[in-house]
């Protein structure tokens, strides 16, 4: 069975114009990825989004349940991201991975190798949506 993730309405339409400006090959099985992923999402207004989900900007806190690491991470679009800053690209398969997951949910993510990781969200430790802001 599909998870149904949540996505905010200004999100949809930023990722949505993201995937259209993808251009490079490398980026492009990430982008497909991604679409998929936003094909199922429901959609709602940044306004009612639950505070325990994940949306773009969000710092999260999960576990790779395959190797029983915890990391903690925000969820960046791609000119923002920094591996040593703990921003995570959406367009990586770990931050596709995560865009819409509740605290508590898990998912297996395929990655480029063929393996699969196996992610849960521990904790959304800060939100835009909740913080008040909806435009970031």
């Amino acid at each position: 069975m599909e998870r149904t993730i949540l996505v905010t309405r200004h999100d949809l339409d930023r990722l949505h114009a993201l995937i259209a400006g993808v251009v490079s090959e490398r980026n492009a099985e990430a982008a497909e990825a991604l679409e998929s992923e936003l094909a199922r999402a429901q959609v709602v207004d940044p306004a009612e989004i639950p505070a325990d989900v994940v949306t773009m900007n969000s710092r999260v806190r999960f576990v790779d349940e395959t190797t029983g690491t915890e990391r903690e991470a925000t969820l960046v679009y791609p000119q923002e991201a920094s591996a040593s800053e703990g921003r995570i690209s959406v367009l990586a398969p770990v931050g596709a991975a995560l865009l819409g997951l509740r605290k508590g949910d898990s998912i297996d993510w395929p990655l480029p190798n063929g393996r699969t990781k196996r992610l849960r969200i521990v904790d959304v430790i800060w939100q835009p949506e909740a913080a008040g802001q909806y435009d970031l």
